[in-house]
């Protein structure tokens, strides 16, 4: 009996030291590009808002490493509260808190217009320039919630997609580019890595790409009561991201209904098929920007689709 208690008390221990997922913020989107182009995303896949000044971004510039991060040069505190399911972006300021040099050009006003954040002046965390490892940290309690890259190491220009993954071999991944989290990620890595292989949890896109900053598909975010999910029906959901002006649903079954929904179960948008026909086109949806789920009911069974408006 008493090999059992202490079995169970291990095991408790050890469920109450384990991060769980969709718990606690994480880095959603990276972008590098040219000149002071650069931005991160914070999302927050939690069901309730949470206050920002509670959190810093920090920077940890070639190579270095902090005993405490939150004192650090190269961080800024972030400002203001994240929504539940919703981003919050950090963009470089060189032409709004820094001025703008011949050397040193502004960001482009069309990113920092992206941002709920303009970060300070050089030192900041968002001069990082592809080889800068970067954390995201709660203040209080302590706790380095996020990692991106490794701490402590500086690759050769950017960290790359071949091993050891330090820019050596393979493609730069880090340096001129947009990097998205999968949306299959789920929690932040709160230990530092021995290496930073960024094709497991990051997708990479184009430099100066900035389509999907402040907007952040993510598997935590399906409202409880969506996962249903029939087998024998297949949907295409086209154009995904869409502005909202036009969206085609085309189905393996007859639709009979379409219902539009956002991170928090709220219906935006209903449509009944009368017709019943295969393929719908909804048109001047009026919705803001964001994440939405699509519940299409068809003649076979329900089917969620997640749905981006831009």
């Amino acid at each position: 009996m008493k090999k059992t208690l202490l079995s169970l008390s291990l095991i408790a221990v050890a469920l109450v030291g384990k991060a769980q997922n969709c718990s606690e913020l994480f880095i959603s989107e990276y972008v590098e590009g040219s000149g002071n182009n650069k931005a991160i995303e914070v999302y927050n896949p939690t069901g309730s808002a949470i206050n920002l000044s509670n959190y810093r971004l920090v920077r940890y510039s070639n190579g270095a490493s902090y005993a405490n991060p939150i004192d650090a040069i190269d961080s800024t505190t972030l400002v203001g509260t994240i929504n539940s399911y919703s981003t919050h972006v950090i963009a470089n300021g060189v032409g709004v808190t820094s001025g703008s040099t011949s050397t040193s050009p502004s960001c482009n006003p069309a990113l920092q217009a992206l941002a709920q954040q303009i970060d300070g002046p050089y030192g900041a965390p968002t001069f990082m320039n592809g080889d800068d490892a970067m954390a995201l940290v709660r203040i209080s309690p302590y706790k380095l919630v996020d990692i991106f890259g490794v701490i402590g190491e500086r690759p050769n220009t950017a960290w790359s997609d071949v091993a050891p993954y330090i820019g050596t071999v393979g493609k730069w991944w880090t340096k001129d580019h947009s990097m998205q989290r999968k949306a299959s990620i789920k929690i932040g890595v709160m230990t530092n890595p021995a290496q930073f292989n960024v094709k497991l949890e990051w997708d990479s896109l184009s430099k100066d790409n900035w389509t999907n900053v402040g907007i952040h598909a993510c598997d935590c975010s399906i409202p409880a009561g969506l996962k249903e999910v029939s087998k024998s029906v297949s949907i295409k959901v086209f154009p995904n991201p869409s502005n909202g002006n036009e969206i085609a649903f085309v189905s393996s079954k007859n639709i009979n209904s379409i219902n539009i929904i956002n991170a928090i179960g709220q219906v935006v948008y209903s449509y009944a098929n009368v017709s019943a026909e295969s393929s719908v086109v909804l048109k001047n949806l009026s919705i803001a920007k964001g994440v939405y789920y699509a519940v299409v009911k068809t003649e076979a069974g329900t089917k969620t689709e997640k749905l981006i408006i831009q």
